[in-house]
């Protein structure tokens, strides 16, 4: 597995005593030059302070960014205009400690919501964080950003002469709608910053938009590229090798969205939800999601009860066209990606129940990966959606998150 970072990128993780225990809870990213950057953030209505920031930053300097600087512990959200005075103080604080110019860099912050940040702290975690920036002080930084996370979650793709590394966190409030989960992505490619950006939205398109934990989508999610060209090599949109290079981001946000899913608080399980023959792929996705975020279809699985007639019901409710007589539902043991293999069980064909091995069944929503895959019959629409079960752990988490 390739475990080289992108030329000219320097990162850190220090311990900037935000978070309560004295655990990493800030990190820095730096490149030794200016970045194309691009993003995708949060549609929640009450964005944080720190995707406030950023819009603006990336609107008006998408082509001179030098790197990034993230702190868990603190959402930094419902802060008002203090709040987002904070985070443009924040990125001051980290230019200044790397001597870059004024808005140059980028801030993304985690953890609880409706707390100011610790200024004070967050200025040294800076200055202490500038000092320890290294080539492979990726594994610090990924520790750094997070939460509830159980591991840290990187990834790296090497591709047309380029490299590609990405870290993020996310654990619970997990259930992207973006364009509380964050995501740095750097490459040494040189891109422009509109193919940059067009990347970068077809890659979350199904990989971080294409995952849910609870269904709840947080204040804060952002994903940010940067490309510092520090390769060489410049990869135009209409270049032979940008699709390899799209392509290579793709996978990279797939891989780490995954992660997240399979980090999922208190998950015990991994599910791939596969809607086909949909009348649109919009229609496909509606139901892949209603799958995904069903608290009745997560507890199933949860306690290895093949009831699927929870599958099919959020299918019902989830607003896709449907004609009950031309549904069919299987289910197969493993994360199975398309086509369904010959291994899997037939359920339902025609909206109506098969003769099926109950035995076989449960042994399948017993298992650690499961993949269900609905036909709907009706047209070519498909779309893949992978999510957790839902434990008592997660409730066990979430009821104590601040304590």
């Amino acid at each position: 597995m390739i475990h080289q970072p992108p030329l000219g990128f320097r990162f850190a993780g220090v311990a900037a005593g935000i978070k309560k225990a004295a655990a990493a809870d800030l990190a820095l990213i730096v490149s030794d030059r200016p970045c194309a950057a691009a993003a995708v953030f949060t549609q929640n209505r009450f964005p944080a302070a720190p995707v406030l920031y950023d819009r603006g930053l990336i609107a008006e300097n998408s082509a001179g960014l030098r790197g990034v600087a993230i702190n868990a512990g603190c959402a930094n959200a419902c802060t008002g205009a203090e709040g987002l005075a904070d985070a443009g103080e924040m990125a001051a604080a980290a230019e200044a400690a790397l001597g870059l110019p004024p808005r140059s860099c980028a801030v993304m912050s985690t953890g609880v919501i409706g707390v100011r940040l610790p200024m004070d702290k967050i200025r040294a975690g800076v200055r202490l964080a500038a000092g320890q920036l290294a080539a492979d002080g990726w594994d610090a930084a990924a520790r750094a950003i997070m939460t509830t996370d159980t591991r840290p979650k990187v990834a790296f793709r090497e591709v047309a002469g380029v490299r590609l590394f990405g870290m993020c966190k996310g654990a619970g409030m997990i259930h992207p709608n973006m364009a509380t989960m964050l995501a740095a992505i750097v490459t040494d490619a040189g891109v422009a910053p509109a193919a940059l950006d067009a990347a970068l939205r077809r890659a979350v398109e199904v990989s971080f938009n294409s995952i849910s934990v609870d269904g709840d989508t947080s204040t804060n999610d952002t994903v940010l590229v940067l490309a510092n060209a520090a390769s060489g090599r410049n990869l135009e949109a209409g270049s032979p090798d940008f699709p390899a290079f799209a392509s290579a981001l793709t996978s990279l946000c797939t891989d780490l969205a995954q992660q997240i899913v399979r980090d999922g608080e208190g998950a015990t399980k991994f599910i791939t939800v596969r809607v086909e023959g949909a009348a649109t792929a919009a229609d496909a996705r509606r139901a892949a999601k209603a799958i995904a975020n069903s608290p009745l279809v997560k507890t199933a699985f949860y306690g290895g009860d093949a009831n699927w007639g929870r599958i099919l019901c959020a299918v019902g409710y989830s607003g896709a066209e449907v004609v009950p007589d031309k549904a069919d539902l299987w289910i197969a043991a493993g994360a199975i990606p398309p086509p369904a293999p010959a291994a899997d069980l037939q359920l339902v064909a025609g909206g109506r129940p098969l003769p099926y091995s109950e035995e076989r069944a449960g042994a399948i929503f017993a298992g650690q990966e499961i993949t269900v895959v609905v036909r709907l019959g009706l047209g070519d629409g498909q779309a893949t959606v992978w999510t957790c079960d839902l434990s008592h752990a997660y409730v066990d988490i979430n009821g104590h998150y601040r304590t």
